[in-house]
């Protein structure tokens, strides 16, 4: 595994004060305000997310990656473990800071024997976005019907008001799925054991702006 003097492990905690930062510049306040205020909500409604625990079985799958080709966790745990991160969609800021967090220690997920997988609710076209917008070099899957995502984390319909402030801002947040029910997931970290079974399961909040730490998960592998 790289030691720390070769690399330097991502902070997200320290990388998310420039997006707000950022996000504040470029949002209106009101829009900004109703985002803010939904994430506070969530972080009151969403305090035990978690449907699989440690220790127990991960639910197998099997999903279309970026390209439309079929990935199974039974095929991916014979070569190692599996960091699985389950998260909302292209269209949300945190996410893809957060999974650009995670491809800067793939390095070091690799060298550990692991391989890192993300996965969310949305479309393969949408996955294939935000591959390509983050230069991500690991799989991006598509639970498009909501038959995996719902067994790990819970699934929740996104708020009437963040979606307007989406619409208001010009972005469709129905347009990124195939069905038209509006389900996010909260945002989750796994990681699966070539045994099959749970070896890490965390979330950091029901808040969404708050993420795993790349050096949780560098942790947790070790």
């Amino acid at each position: 595994m790289s030691n720390s003097s070769t690399t330097t492990i991502p902070s997200y905690k320290q990388d998310l004060q420039g997006l707000i930062a950022q996000l504040s510049e470029m949002l209106p306040a009101e829009a900004l305000n109703t985002f803010n205020q939904d994430a506070q909500m969530l972080a009151e409604t969403h305090t035990a997310p978690l449907k699989v625990k440690v220790g127990e079985v991960a639910p197998k799958f099997s999903l279309p990656n970026a390209t439309g080709e079929v990935v199974a966790l039974q095929n991916l745990l014979e070569s190692g473990k599996v960091v699985l991160v389950i998260y909302r969609g292209t269209w949300c800021p945190y996410c893809n800071l957060a999974l650009s967090s995670y491809q800067k220690i793939l390095p070091e997920i690799k060298a550990a024997g692991a391989q890192l997988v993300a996965l969310s609710l949305q479309t393969p076209d949408q996955s294939l976005d935000i591959k390509q917008k983050n230069e991500l070099a690991f799989e991006v899957l598509s639970d498009g019907q909501n038959e995996v995502i719902a067994q790990y984390t819970t699934v929740f319909k996104n708020g009437e008001a963040p979606v307007q402030a989406m619409k208001d801002l010009g972005i469709d947040f129905h347009s990124f799925y195939e069905t038209n029910e509006g389900v996010i997931p909260v945002p989750a970290v796994f990681i699966i054991g070539q045994d099959g079974k749970v070896q890490f399961a965390e979330f950091a909040s029901g808040d969404y702006r708050e993420r795993t730490e790349p050096q949780a998960i560098l942790d947790a592998l070790k």
